[in-house]
């Protein structure tokens, strides 16, 4: 699909572009060897890799704003490139995100790849924003040794929640999602509510450190459902609902609720109520989360279980899924991104495109591209 003069080249090197929500991200990937050739997933390096996160600019409005975003990824996109190739011949092909993601957003990424492939001559290929974050743990070396299939993938991130079957590159059967909140966007309703502002979610995590989880019953929606599919928007409407008490008849009130006396000076709970209340909400998600999951594992038997996307840096999710595959389904690994690859980047985006030259796709013209935002894998 990349053409001949890139299936025999000794490496290869793939310029990644990410502009599907409120980061800005270009990378280098390079191989040291043809990924073509026998043994050829080994030697994968990340030569450049640059991320410009708008999170302080959307934290004025307690969220991402599309128009926004796509703004500032224009003046962003110019200087990620600059810094990456230094506008020179330096890449054999460009994967850029086609979605899902924001349409405006994820259009400067695309029109930039389009202009690149048009100057230099370059293939472009198209990439799935959730291809790319399974691609992310691919991209940490030890994980490579333990890449057999079929891999379990717990997606999470700020928009999707999936189970997802990877049987081979490019290959994928979807067991489960949510039905409604995303778990990284109940993370953040949830520190909304709680005045912890934009984004909340790394905040309410920090905080449910020194916390009791067991402070609050809040709910675990569909963990008994026999479906793999989540939801977590009642768990939003009882966290709700905890922080504005309604009296019960005679007098008495519900369980759940907060005492007067608990806020802090009247502008919110703090203290150790607080990191009460971000324990529990954080052990609802997890719990629900490693449950379903687990029960997946069960029914696929997969050789190894992926966690990936933004949710996937909190400690506690990876630890006590690492624990529950440990119990249940003893042998199979965990494994997780590096750190710098957690949230939306440009490097997982040629890492799924470096996946799509293995498995030979046809690549579309480059002049035909445009913006799918509900794109799915």
């Amino acid at each position: 699909m990349a053409g001949k003069s890139i299936k025999n080249s000794a490496t290869i090197r793939i310029l990644g572009i990410e502009t599907s929500c409120d980061e800005t991200s270009v990378a280098l990937l390079e191989t040291s060897n043809s990924p073509f050739s026998k043994g050829g997933l080994r030697g994968i390096k990340i030569r450049k890799h640059y991320i410009s996160t708008q999170i302080p600019i959307h934290a004025r409005y307690g969220g991402v704003v599309p128009e926004i975003a796509a703004r500032t990824h224009v003046a962003e996109i110019v200087s990620l490139l600059e810094k990456t190739t230094g506008w020179k011949e330096s890449f054999d092909a460009i994967a850029v995100t086609q979605g899902p993601g924001l349409a405006t957003a994820l259009r400067v990424g695309i029109e930039a790849a389009k202009t690149l492939a048009w100057t230099y001559g370059k293939p472009l290929i198209p990439v799935n924003h959730l291809e790319g974050h399974l691609a992310s743990a691919w991209l940490v070396p030890t994980n490579r040794r333990d890449w057999k299939f079929p891999i379990l993938f717990l997606l999470v991130s700020g928009g999707h929640t999936e189970l997802v079957l990877m049987k081979d590159f490019g290959s994928y059967k979807v067991l489960g999602r949510t039905r409604d909140d995303a778990s990284g966007e109940a993370f953040d309703k949830t520190a909304k509510l709680l005045g912890l502002g934009y984004p909340g979610g790394p905040k309410l995590s920090q905080l449910a450190s020194r916390g009791n989880p067991k402070a609050f019953a809040l709910p675990r929606p569909m963990i008994h459902d026999p479906s793999l599919d989540f939801s977590f928007s009642g768990l939003k409407t009882a966290v709700r609902q905890t922080l504005t008490p309604t009296p019960l008849p005679h007098g008495r009130r519900g369980a759940n609720t907060l005492s007067p006396a608990l806020w802090g000076k009247g502008t919110g709970i703090e203290g150790q109520v607080l990191a009460d209340l971000c324990a529990s909400i954080q052990a609802a998600i997890v719990e629900t989360l490693i449950a379903k999951t687990v029960r997946a594992a069960i029914k696929v038997k997969p050789r190894a279980v992926a966690v990936v996307g933004g949710v996937s840096a909190n400690p506690k999710l990876k630890a006590d899924l690492r624990a529950a595959l440990k119990k249940n389904c003893p042998g199979i690994k965990l494994l997780a991104p590096a750190k710098d690859l957690y949230t939306d980047n440009g490097a997982m985006i040629a890492a799924a495109g470096l996946w799509k030259m293995l498995k030979h796709k046809k690549v579309p013209r480059w002049q035909a591209l445009d913006a799918e935002p509900d794109k799915d894998l």
